[in-house]
């Protein structure tokens, strides 16, 4: 009898080609002949750009000084932000008074903290102090006139304080706004439907510039004269109805791709239409649309910039003032890169942080 002994091969390396950074090259830059002639463009662009970029910005710039002769290189005079840098973040804001603002910025930056970081204790407390109390803290600390802080008109708000205002309230706003809207164009009421319709297709329909500019201008005219509205609030309730009609959109679409199983299992267990919408729709739909939420948020962050047409000076309209003044005539271009390094900057973070958001409440709707 004939024994036959079998030994197993043993696995054989991948070719070298496959793995490492090889492996990377040849997968995601040169997979094919139209994929490897648009990478060696793509690296011929940078090769002629990037350099040169790096150059004018970093290493030939000039960092140190106070006045237009300290800029003697060739590079970017960044002498002109540091010296103007104050003015770009407060605007007109009394320099005495700053501490209010850098108080109050670094207070809901606290609180926002503690609410997104996982292990800190009593957020529902934290979240509930941030939405009933710290609006009311933060108005007496930009406007004054309580505790004896001086009033500071609204007119003397500017810069990237301006800026965060107009977008953290527009978002805090627009967002309950644009659920209830959401609701109320699914809804099988007539006239709660027909409500949300005509609101959603007029603030969709016109262009934020429009809207600015009636909210300043026209708002007044069919008020009584004896009511004075402020021209930041009158500002703030254009973007808010304006972001609101797009909110609501997004949540809609959110809602329509929620199975029609989940309102039967509802029903089924005799929860009412709130208590269905609060506990099993809203979650659900919410957590599918968060990439259309943060893409709202960084439009209406970005969109600010319009309320320049109105009389208010955001961050690119005091950057823009600052151009005019005869000591720093020439130097455009830096203060254009500084606000776009600014928007970049925050617009970014927002992204990053849904895409964290979105791996963290995944829930195998993805394939």
């Amino acid at each position: 009898m004939t024994v036959l002994i079998t030994t197993p091969t043993p696995d054989q390396p991948p070719p070298v080609s496959s793995v490492g950074v090889i492996g990377w090259l040849r997968k995601n830059l040169f997979a094919s002949v139209t994929n490897s002639v648009f990478t060696l463009i793509g690296l011929f662009l940078i090769y002629k750009t990037v350099p040169s970029a790096l150059n004018w910005a970093f290493f030939t710039a000039d960092w140190v000084g106070s006045a237009k002769g300290d800029c003697s290189s060739e590079g970017a005079c960044w002498v002109f932000v540091a010296v103007r840098i104050k003015q770009f973040l407060f605007g007109f804001y009394p320099s005495a008074e700053y501490w209010r603002v850098i108080t109050s910025f670094s207070l809901v930056g606290v609180l926002i903290a503690w609410l997104l970081i996982e292990r800190t204790p009593k957020k529902g407390m934290v979240a509930a102090f941030t939405v009933f109390c710290y609006p009311i803290i933060a108005y007496f600390l930009f406007y004054g006139g309580a505790f004896g802080l001086p009033v500071v008109e609204t007119h003397k708000w500017g810069g990237l304080m301006l800026t965060l205002i107009l977008a953290t309230i527009g978002m805090f706003c627009a967002l309950p706004i644009g659920i209830v809207l959401a609701l109320g164009r699914r809804s099988s009421m007539p006239i709660a439907k027909s409500i949300s319709v005509v609101f959603i297709e007029f603030w969709r329909g016109v262009p934020l510039i429009t809207v600015l500019f009636m909210s300043s201008v026209m708002l007044p005219i069919f008020l009584p004269e004896q009511w004075q509205i402020d021209k930041l609030l009158r500002a703030l309730i254009g973007i808010i109805f304006f972001q609101s009609a797009y909110m609501a959109e997004v949540v809609r679409g959110g809602l329509q791709a929620i199975p029609k199983g989940q309102y039967e299992a509802a029903e089924a267990l005799g929860l009412s239409y709130w208590k269905t919408m609060s506990f099993i729709v809203l979650p659900q739909a919410l957590k599918l649309v968060i990439p259309g939420i943060v893409n709202t948020f960084i439009a209406l962050f970005k969109d600010t910039t319009l309320v320049l047409i109105i009389g208010l000076f955001d961050l690119l309209a005091v950057v823009q003032a600052a151009f005019a003044d005869p000591e720093w005539l020439g130097f455009s271009v830096e203060g254009y890169v500084f606000v776009a390094s600014v928007y970049w900057v925050s617009c970014f973070s927002m992204s990053r942080y849904s895409q964290h958001l979105e791996k963290k409440l995944h829930t195998g709707h993805a394939r």
